[in-house]
């Protein structure tokens, strides 16, 4: 036990430090456990010595990641994403597999059939954790190209269960009985999980209700790593891989209504157990091999990365993407996943990899992924660079094509997300003509079908900006979520119309000035505008006058976050109003049949004169008239909420009364 905390002691400082130079220089740091594990493992430096203990740990972070992946996919985003999921991802991955399957066995004849195919599994798999995690500080999640990327690392998460249990045959696949025991692996996994999965999901709901009614976060907790944990080690005792229990159970767990809870409280274990399953890796590869074989090595590398670019780039192209959002695609998907070491330990122990190509693959994948920063990084650039030279191709063979509408003083829309649609409509109900530029395929099918003068293509190239008739547009509108993107067509349309009014949507605001010399007429942060939104609905519950709120406002947004320092707004509440006003309260009467207000206006009433009432709304049924005007007829059964002093209540009682006179 000592042995095992001295040596954890020395890997959390060793990462530590690591992570923090990669930090600086931009890397993430699962890049930076991996190199932790190669330099200071047993076949380097050797500061770390017990490296299966290690191991052993490292397994518990695949679990705890997998069991997390099960859960933030969930059925019904599935069904969500199912085009891009299942035909992109199945085109992606089989492809990859094909061709370095024929490539292992052009390379290594002796190889089986089996163990060249397995190394075509190994490579067909990204690394989800880097990926997306790039993508997210990129702000291109709900971009083109972060929705194919993130619809083909869903379909890989899934494939990696029929991988794994697919092992075990690759191993025997020259033995005569192979199909028949393929034949009954795979009928026999599947009534396993079958099992599993039901029993889970009547199981699974019924017991984490009865432990939230507890109000305990521990048990909470507990019981939910029990629930990973116990499925995992179920579905190992049945024959098939802890991965797989784990990943069961987070879809089991995904479709309840405490899976934000458990995910939020499993998220802590996972990262630190995956951390610990990256230094394990890096702990594997052998220095003496990648020193000896260093040009062999960057071989592999450049082969996986332009190999595994070309084919995912190639499938967002084939979906129907532009070159653009293909390009970058390509780069986010060149990498060597996670998961392909797991799988690689499980083809070693059952001698699908010799101890030479498993450290190949260990020392070509780990600087695939270490170059994957740099690749993102680097991909908007490239992407644009590339899209421009098409761009002026096209632009020559397009000079004398008119544009797709011949119209005037119209409106362009670039993205037809929920901000393209909320634009379009209010275009509609004005009368302004609009036409939309959108890049996803499947998108302008669905809308073009229905009449919406939507066409596909990427706004970066003039051509397309062209066909939508720039030249005599009054508005461009780009409310996309690429931010490379928006400055890039910003940067275009300004060149091909100096006159033309554009306007952007923004994430955040640090991004206003770039995009203002670029061109941008007006740019909407959504940072900014949510925080306005906020401070407004603030104001207005202390009772700040609803003038003075829209006055700062405006003054807030002429001069930015700088007016939230300078202008002296006050407000109140309704109990500090009581202190100045101790008598102000506010009442609630029922007007009654025959009441003398049942009938007549609140005008011909003259409440606020007659007893000191100021009406503040009025309840019918189910429907409150707020501020109701003099004209405003009383109805019986009415509900009146009114602000007045107590006297004054007591004293207009008998006007909602039957019996009472005015």
């Amino acid at each position: 036990m000592e042995e095992l905390l001295r040596e954890f002691f020395i890997i959390a400082l060793l990462s530590t430090v690591v992570t923090f130079a990669c930090h600086k220089v931009k890397i993430p740091p699962i890049v930076g456990f991996l190199i932790t594990g190669a330099l200071f493992g047993p076949s380097a430096l050797g500061l770390v010595q017990n490296a299966q203990s290690v191991s052993i740990l490292s397994e518990i972070g695949v679990v705890f990641l997998l069991f997390s992946i099960g859960m933030e996919l969930s059925i019904s985003e599935l069904i969500r994403l199912r085009k891009p999921v299942f035909v992109g991802g199945t085109f992606q991955v089989g492809a990859t597999i094909a061709c370095f399957w024929l490539l292992a066995w052009w390379y290594w004849p002796e190889n089986s059939m089996g163990s060249s195919l397995f190394i075509g599994f190994l490579m067909a798999l990204s690394s989800t954790a880097i990926v997306l995690k790039i993508l997210q500080q990129k702000a291109l999640m709900e971009s083109p190209a972060g929705r194919i990327t993130l619809s083909i690392l869903i379909y890989q998460d899934l494939i990696i269960i029929p991988m794994m249990l697919a092992v075990p045959l690759l191993a025997g696949a020259n033995t005569p009985d192979y199909s028949a025991s393929l034949l009954f692996t795979a009928l026999r996994s599947l009534g396993i999980i079958v099992t599993i999965f039901l029993l889970a999901r009547k199981g699974v709901p019924w017991l984490l209700k009865n432990v939230v009614r507890t109000k305990s976060r521990e048990m909470f907790l507990i019981s939910t790593i029990g629930i990973c944990l116990g499925t995992a080690y179920l579905t190992e005792q049945l024959g098939l891989s802890l991965s797989l229990g784990a990943f069961l159970a987070g879809l089991v767990v995904a479709e309840s209504e405490y899976s934000h809870s458990a995910l939020e409280g499993i998220l802590p274990f996972r990262d630190v157990f995956t951390s610990i399953f990256f230094i394990s890796v890096g702990m594997l590869m052998d220095m003496n091999f990648f020193i000896d074989n260093i040009g062999m090595v960057l071989i592999a590398a450049l082969l996986v990365l332009g190999i595994k670019g070309l084919i995912a780039g190639g499938d967002a192209l084939r979906m129907g993407y532009p070159i653009r959002p293909a390009i970058i695609v390509g780069l986010a998907l060149c990498q060597v996943g996670e998961f392909s070491f797991v799988l690689a330990k499980v083809g070693r122990t059952s001698n699908l990899l010799s101890v030479d190509n498993y450290q190949l693959f260990l020392a070509a994948s780990i600087l695939t992924m270490a170059a994957t920063p740099f690749l993102l990084n680097a991909a908007p650039a490239l992407a644009d660079r590339v899209a421009r030279r098409r761009a002026k191709n096209a632009l020559a063979a397009e000079d004398e094509t008119p544009p797709a509408h011949e119209l005037a003083d119209h409106l362009i829309v670039i993205g037809y997300g929920v901000g393209g649609k909320l634009l379009t409509r209010a275009a509609n109900v004005s009368g302004i003509p609009y036409v939309v530029l959108e890049m996803n395929p499947d998108t302008v099918r669905h809308y073009a079908a229905e009449g919406e003068p939507i066409f596909h293509g990427d706004a970066t190239h003039p051509a397309m900006l062209k066909h939508l008739g720039i030249h005599t547009a009054r508005v461009l509108c780009i409310v996309i979520s690429d931010p490379a993107a928006v400055r890039g067509i910003t940067e275009v349309a300004r060149h091909m119309n100096p006159g033309i009014h554009i306007l952007v949507r923004t994430r955040f605001l640090g991004e206003v000035t770039a995009l203002k010399e670029l061109g941008a007429s007006d740019v909407i942060p959504e940072e900014f505008e949510t925080a306005i939104e906020i401070f407004t609905r603030v104001l207005s519950r202390y009772l700040v006058p609803r003038g003075e709120i829209e006055q700062f406002t405006n003054e807030v947004r002429a001069e930015n976050y700088d007016m939230l320092r300078k202008v002296d707004i006050r407000g109140t509440t309704l109990g500090a109003l009581q202190k100045h006003i101790p008598d102000l309260t506010v009442s609630v009467f029922t007007v009654e049949e025959n009441a003398p207000l049942a009938g007549i206006s609140f005008q011909e009433a003259n409440l606020r004169q007659r007893a000191s009432l100021t009406v503040v709304a009025v309840r019918r049924d189910d429907e409150v008239f707020a501020h109701p005007g003099g004209e405003f007829t009383l109805h019986p059964h009415d509900i009146v909420y009114v602000f007045s002093t107590p006297k004054g209540a007591t004293s207009a009682a008998p006007l909602f009364t039957s019996g009472g006179s005015l």
